[in-house]
């Protein structure tokens, strides 16, 4: 434990003192507007959740931007399952080979959440030293001892369930823990049913997707009721955000061959319709250029360079073809 203490204690020096000091900034601003200290921190535990996540959002885009490949590769790695399935190192091989050529980082999708793990674990610690009035990087000891002693709809921000002696902490973290699940599993599952497309839902990143709908609840169940209220109330924000944040994603921006590409096509049509417009409007406009390329008068021939003996040769040329066509004409 000592190099992996060491490892901890390395990332998680910066993150006491980051974490400390955006929660004291936006404890400082609710306290201009709230009376309750309780509340005050609480709400500091979700102003943290939303500085976090926005500044992820780059990572974000990579993770959405990532799946969207790993899905529309899917019918490809199927292929090369197909045809190197016997031989398990030239599959990973060529899978590796394909992902390069397209650009795309399975494990991409997994930043977010692998970022986000170091900052609930430092928090869970802010707390626990906070209960016993121990301050961590800005947080002074009487700080501390406010912010772990502050009662938030009956409940500390430093109580669990487990250890709780009130039946209101138990609720109110029963709720929260119920309220994470339940996120977890409406983000991963909307993810599935409306923006996979039909050759993702099958094989093995379909397993791999599955496995984090049914999984993921599980643990957050298990080890939800361990946390203290001020930790649980940070991820299940932090859930709330990531559905709000995909469902925009998706409506918005949908993979193709989803049915969140197609409805988002039929919302199109529907608004175009309201409008009085033609339901494709690309393909009028394809229609149109068409037709005006049709009734475009052919360009004229440019002369050519020529001497002036060409040039008094064909017009000696042109002046016999005249002279006969005359004649015939007579």
């Amino acid at each position: 434990m000592g190099a992996i203490g060491d490892l901890f204690g390395w990332i998680a020096t910066p993150l006491y003192y980051a974490i400390s000091g955006i929660l004291l900034v936006w404890q400082k601003a609710f306290s201009y507007v709230i009376p309750s200290e309780g509340w005050q921190w609480a709400l500091a535990i979700v102003g943290l959740t939303v500085t976090i996540r926005a500044l992820l959002i780059p990572l974000f885009v990579k993770q959405i931007n990532s799946s969207r490949n790993m899905q529309l590769l899917q019918p490809k790695v199927k292929e090369l399952q197909k045809k190197y399935g016997h031989d398990r190192e030239k599959l990973a091989n060529e899978t590796m080979k394909l992902y390069k050529d397209t650009g795309t980082n399975p494990f991409a999708s997994c930043l977010p959440l692998l970022l986000q793990m170091p900052i609930f674990f430092v928090l869970f610690r802010l707390l626990e030293h906070a209960s016993d009035g121990n301050g961590k990087g800005f947080l002074t000891d009487a700080a501390a001892h406010e912010f772990a002693t502050s009662t938030w709809l009956g409940s500390l921000l430093s109580d669990q369930f487990t250890t709780a002696d009130h039946m209101s902490t138990r609720i109110l973290t029963g709720f929260l823990v119920v309220a994470m699940i339940a996120t977890t599993f409406l983000t991963q599952r909307q993810l599935m049913s409306k923006n996979m497309p039909a050759d993702a839902m099958t094989g093995q990143y379909a397993q791999q997707q599955k496995l984090l709908l049914y999984v993921l609840p599980v643990v957050f169940a298990v080890g939800g009721i361990a946390f203290p209220v001020g930790t649980i109330l940070y991820w299940t924000s932090s859930n709330l955000w990531t559905m709000g944040q995909q469902f925009y994603v998706i409506r918005n921006n949908p993979a193709p061959g989803t049915p969140a590409f197609d409805a988002k096509q039929d919302r199109e049509k529907a608004k175009r319709k309201r409008k009085g417009l033609p339901e494709d409007e690309d393909d009028e406009a394809t229609e149109t250029a068409a037709v005006s390329v049709e009734k475009r008068p052919a360009q004229r021939t440019q002369p050519k360079n020529q001497t002036k003996s060409q040039r008094k040769k064909a017009g000696t040329g042109a002046g016999r073809s005249t002279t006969q066509k005359d004649g015939g004409t007579k």
